[in-house]
């Protein structure tokens, strides 16, 4: 009984740890399975994750602990603490794996992890990889043909001796990228290398049709029978269809943080939201922008970004390099400042501020007309 109920809080706590649910960006669709193992016992450490970053890109995150027991569910929450956080950092791929496997050899564990990072970019349409011992993904490009990329390894996390590299991967639109752990591809029956032929081969014969697969059909397929029969081990699934952005939906510039500089920034507002055929929302945008970036220009030293994105929102991006992060306040009434957060706040749908390696993004969305 003792041993049934330790099985059963493993499994529990590993079940909380995992995301309630996928975030929903433009340029990028999601999903997700987890199926624990079939065994009692094997409650293991796997787990997945999908962090949005500044500038409308995204981490895709798999990962396994090694183990099965309370441990490995606790550890595997850690971990995945430690990447949500070192991925609000805006580190590349690489830097987030040194730091995981720094955090993984403090904690003083004996466990050690694998674990893959993404970080995929819908207007450059490119990922960039870092992989510290797990499985590499199965890439689905867009004519239907499947490869497992080349994607350098390093040692896990846990083991402290680092060697990660970030890697680039075209990603156009209409790729598809599937994370696993190796619960899919590893049986008594055969080994990992011909399970990740095997399951490279079943996903290019799914996309082989007249439409491909849709990221939830696909991780159906990568399960095939496996979700009925007996596993060993725990398997964790995500799936990405990149979509991009396209150029003409993106404007961007660098600006020199002088006084003219907010009055240039509502110009080129104006002038975008003109093309776009977004003239009712260009005097409030306008109002937003030209208060952002006066923030912006106080405290910077080089030049600072504006970043315009039409997708299901509008959304605008201000960027310098002071991490200091604004703060909403009151002001009084005798004071001549401090209400530029206060208009962003009652006039934008959303807004936030995010630190970045280079500084912070200082961010704003905008309703679409019901027209648009």
């Amino acid at each position: 009984m003792l041993y049934e109920r330790e099985a059963s809080v493993a499994d529990t706590l590993q079940r909380t740890m995992l995301p309630p649910s996928l975030p929903e960006l433009p340029g990028v669709q999601l999903a997700s399975h987890y199926l624990p193992s079939s065994h009692t016992a094997h409650v293991g450490g796997d787990w997945y994750d999908s962090i949005p970053l500044p500038r409308n890109r995204i981490a895709l995150v798999i990962g396994d602990v090694m183990g099965h027991s309370i441990t490995s569910a606790a550890i595997m929450g850690q971990l995945r603490t430690s990447v949500q956080t070192l991925a609000g950092l805006d580190l590349p791929p690489d830097e987030v794996m040194h730091h995981l496997d720094e955090q993984a050899v403090r904690l003083g564990s004996e466990h050690t992890a694998t674990c893959l990072y993404a970080m995929y970019d819908p207007v450059l349409c490119r990922l960039l990889v870092s992989n510290a011992g797990h499985l590499p993904p199965v890439l689905l490009h867009a004519d239907g043909s499947a490869e497992i990329p080349g994607i350098p390894s390093g040692a896990p996390i846990g083991v402290g001796s680092g060697g990660f590299e970030s890697t680039e991967i075209p990603a156009p639109a209409g790729t598809t990228l599937l994370l696993y752990t190796d619960g899919l591809v590893e049986s008594r029956g055969s080994d990992v290398l011909t399970g990740m032929e095997q399951l490279r081969a079943r996903l290019e014969a799914a996309a082989s049709g007249a439409a491909p697969p849709a990221p939830e059909e696909l991780c159906d397929v990568a399960l095939g029978t496996l979700g009925a029969a007996a596993r060993d081990d725990d398997i964790a699934l995500l799936a990405a269809r990149f979509e991009g952005l396209l150029p003409e939906t993106v404007a961007y510039w660098y600006m020199a943080p002088h006084p003219q500089t907010a009055r240039r920034a509502r110009r080129l507002t104006r002038r975008t939201l003109h093309q776009w055929g977004l003239d009712s929302l260009a005097e409030s945008t306008e109002l937003l922008v030209s208060e952002v970036v006066a923030n912006a220009v106080r405290f910077a030293s080089r030049p600072i970004t504006l970043r315009l994105l039409r997708a299901d929102t509008l959304r605008c991006e201000v960027g310098d390099d002071c991490p200091v992060v604004p703060r909403m306040r009151h002001a009084q009434l005798s004071d001549e400042g401090g209400r530029g957060l206060f208009l962003v706040d009652q006039l934008a749908q959303r807004w936030g501020a995010t630190r970045v390696s280079t500084g912070k993004v200082v961010w704003f969305e905008m309703a679409l007309p019901d027209s648009w």
